[in-house]
């Protein structure tokens, strides 16, 4: 058979191979070890792979490709530089970082990237099933790397192995405060700062928290040069550039924190010219000290929301007071907007159960006391 050998090496290895050309160039496949497989075998080997030749394939430069194709470690690496590094917020590609270094890159790094399926990416997800939050979130992650992936020409299109995988159930968080647990987290903020336990910077920022209904990171990082008049002016929020309207007592707390020298931040923190790096610490001795030791730090911008919705706001304010995108992301309040909406229409009902209770008890009292008239005919 043309182009059918056999490759000797010095040591004696003796490997059958068959050759041919493919755009101008010699190329050659190996097909097995002589003694794992027979001449024969070896023969039917080669014929296979001059069919495909004849039909218009490359056989090597498919090998080829698949040796130097790039393997999940090196889609993470690209991932994290080339779209997470340009597209994301800071606090974004720190996630993306994680959920790569934690997750992906010990059970799926070494795997080439054409090579990944479905059930690989299945079979770690249901590895971390007791942290349903955590698991969806890494399988979020691998989703957009695959999709990138795709993007990129390192698979096919519609291939990506996380597709039609299942979420963990997640049971989302609805605590807020009460307005006694309001006035007691109040109280505590100020006794707090009195005795020392806590600088006036930081219970201003779990305040203005309360009040404003911003998310952290957006007072973490507030400069006094974001803040116009009753609103603070935000460049660079999560969700873009916003603005947040401050209410009387939020004007007093922001008047009331002092302004430190050369730190333009609202928040001071302990190193010079910083704004406050870490605000979970602080907030842990305060939340024990309030008896409030369920309390997130985000259930203050849940409890700002909830109390939005039972004043009787539509959920496309309360979107707009959060800073929202999404409907969908407001829509976990409609309950509380119902709550009002209901009594609304309770008092509807009362009012005309009254008019009709009223209007059937005169109309009974005058006809006992009307004469009643007899027609003649």
């Amino acid at each position: 058979m043309p182009g059918f050998g056999v490759r000797v090496s010095p040591k004696g290895r003796k490997t059958y191979t068959v050759q041919y050309r493919k755009g101008g160039r010699t190329r050659r496949v190996s097909l097995g070890v002589h003694g794992a497989i027979t001449p024969d075998e070896a023969r039917g080997l080669a014929q296979q792979t001059l069919a495909q030749v004849a039909q218009g394939k490359d056989p090597a430069g498919e090998r080829e490709r698949d040796r130097r194709a790039p393997n999940v470690n090196a889609l993470c690496d690209r991932f994290l530089k080339e779209h997470a590094a340009s597209r994301c917020k800071a606090t974004t590609q720190r996630d993306y970082g994680t959920a790569c270094a934690k997750y992906v890159r010990p059970h799926l790094g070494a795997m080439k990237v054409q090579d990944v399926t479905r059930t690989d990416i299945a079979r770690l997800h249901h590895k971390l099933r007791e942290k349903p939050y955590q698991a969806n979130r890494v399988l979020a992650v691998i989703s957009k790397m695959f999709n990138l992936a795709e993007v990129w020409g390192l698979r096919p299109d519609g291939s990506n192995p996380a597709r039609h995988v299942q979420k963990f159930a997640e049971k989302k968080r609805e605590r807020f405060l009460s307005p006694d647990e309001l006035k007691t987290l109040w109280v505590t903020l100020d006794r707090m700062v009195e005795t020392g336990d806590v600088t006036i910077h930081v219970a201003g920022a779990f305040k203005l928290l309360l009040l404003t209904g911003c998310r952290l990171s957006e007072i973490q990082t507030l400069q006094w040069s974001y803040v116009r008049g009753n609103t603070i002016w935000l460049p660079d929020a999560k969700t873009g550039p916003r603005r947040v309207m401050l209410s009387k007592s939020a004007s007093e707390v922001l008047a009331d924190l002092p302004c430190v020298d050369e730190n333009p931040f609202v928040v001071v923190g302990t190193v010079e010219g910083q704004h406050a790096i870490n605000l979970q610490k602080p907030w842990r001795r305060i939340r024990k000290e309030a008896g409030l030791d369920d309390v997130r730090i985000h259930d203050l911008r849940h409890t700002y929301a909830s109390l939005a919705a039972m004043a009787g706001h539509s959920l496309h304010m309360i979107g707009n007071l959060l800073g929202h995108t999404q409907a969908q992301t407001t829509a976990r309040y409609a309950h509380l907007a119902d709550a009002v909406t209901r009594n609304a229409a309770d008092d509807v009902d009362g009012l005309i159960s009254g008019f009709v209770t009223e209007g059937n008890a005169l109309a009974a009292a005058a006809e006992a006391v009307t004469p009643k008239l007899r027609v003649v005919e």
